[in-house]
């Protein structure tokens, strides 16, 4: 038997397991996350269903939404049953999942330790392929004044000028300030370079009474701060 000759269209399939119909007698919650990606696209392929397709698109990401959500239009269109529309559909999706999740990162409104660090800037990074940098400000009882990305580069590391990282702290009247760096790659160790950008902001800040109380390298899923190893 081929695959054409075993795949059944959703709309021949039982009641009970067409995702919309399970959706309306269950609930969102009840569908798998291959279900509700096969409500988005509506139809899959001349082989798969929707679901099947979603589920073959997810198996290739570990299973990992935030890894489809990473992939451009491009990748996506590269599966047979995917195109352009299903593709900006799937990451409209995406956008509006981190969008909600940047929502709710801005009711940290103060930084006690490395974890509101994490919940406030993981939805900024989540998705990313580069290096991004960012400072948060705060003020003397580490409420955020402003968070502000000081650079984006490759894919390795990313240039900073310590004096724009001074410039935005006096200018937002800021006596601390949290620096903040994403590896794209999955790895929370900290780099020479990162050890060394860390130290140079420290002294700059100390010159103008600004206090650094961490660096925090991002990851999906996970941080490494500066101030928890004491390498700060």
């Amino acid at each position: 038997m081929t695959d054409s000759d075993s795949y059944i269209s959703i709309k021949n399939w039982a009641e009970a397991d067409r995702p919309r119909e399970k959706m309306m007698r269950s609930g969102e919650a009840a569908l798998t996350d291959a279900e509700l990606l096969a409500i988005l696209i509506g139809s899959g392929s001349s082989r798969k269903s929707a679901v099947a397709l979603m589920q073959e698109i997810l198996s290739a990401c570990d299973g990992r939404l935030s890894a489809l959500s990473r992939m451009s239009i491009e990748e996506l269109m590269r599966w047979n049953g995917i195109g352009e529309a299903k593709a900006i559909t799937l990451k409209a999706a995406a956008e509006i999942g981190r969008r909600r999740a940047l929502e709710k990162a801005q009711d940290y409104d103060t930084i006690t330790n490395a974890a509101d660090v994490y919940r406030l800037m993981h939805p900024r990074m989540q998705d990313l392929r580069h290096e991004e940098f960012w400072v948060i400000l705060l003020n003397n009882q580490s409420k955020v004044l402003k968070t502000v990305r000081m650079s984006s580069g490759g894919i390795t590391q990313t240039a900073v000028d310590v004096r724009m990282i001074l410039r935005e702290a006096l200018l937002s009247g800021a006596t601390r300030l949290v620096a903040c760096h994403n590896h794209p790659g999955g790895s929370t160790r900290p780099s020479t370079d990162d050890r060394n950008l860390t130290l140079r902001i420290k002294a700059a800040a100390g010159q103008v009474d600004i206090r650094l109380i961490d660096h925090v390298i991002i990851t999906d899923g996970n941080y490494y701060s500066f101030a928890d190893n004491g390498t700060i």
